[in-house]
């Protein structure tokens, strides 16, 4: 992988994928998981946003590798990128089985007149879809982790706002 785009380093371009893709199939396993009748229409969606979200984060952390011998070692941000991938896969899981839960349930009987599917209804249904709620939540944590300790290592204590401003009022 090159380690630059046009002059600009690889690793801030591909991080935000992970920075948008791993919290949107956070969100997307929750709300199939407390709305079991959005798993027919938007579960093979969130299964693909998290599928992308899941495989750009080896790359984020391939490319962030390659910045850290050209600026050198962002310290804790290295070590919490590296765990990132052990949130995506279980969130991945979470979403496929949300998903695969929604198609083996029994449909409406024939001529419908049962009402609706009810996708996983039942004890498993409802261990897979906390289970599905805690991997979420633990992403959203952890995903703020790395990016603040990225943050801290390229701003420090400055806010970004403020960087390179010094003390002078620009007269």
């Amino acid at each position: 992988m090159p380690d630059t785009v046009n002059g600009l380093p690889v690793h801030p371009l591909v991080v935000h994928a992970v920075v948008v893709l791993l919290p949107l199939a956070a969100l997307g396993v929750v709300a199939l998981a407390v709305r079991p009748s959005w798993r027919g229409r938007f579960g093979v969606l969130v299964v693909l946003i998290a599928a992308l979200a899941t495989a750009a984060v080896p790359l984020a952390t391939e490319s962030g590798e390659g910045l850290e011998r050209r600026v050198g070692d962002p310290g804790r941000h290295a070590e919490l990128g590296d765990t990132l991938i052990w949130f995506a896969l279980p969130l991945l899981v979470a979403a496929v089985a949300l998903v695969w839960l929604h198609r083996r349930s029994p449909g409406p009987a024939e001529g419908g007149t049962e009402g609706p599917r009810t996708p996983g209804r039942g004890g498993v249904g409802v261990v897979v879809a906390v289970l599905a709620v805690a991997v979420a939540a633990a992403n959203l944590v952890q995903v703020y982790r790395v990016g603040d300790s990225g943050a801290k290592a390229v701003w420090g204590d400055t806010p970004a706002a403020t960087a390179g401003h010094g003390d002078d009022d620009g007269d």
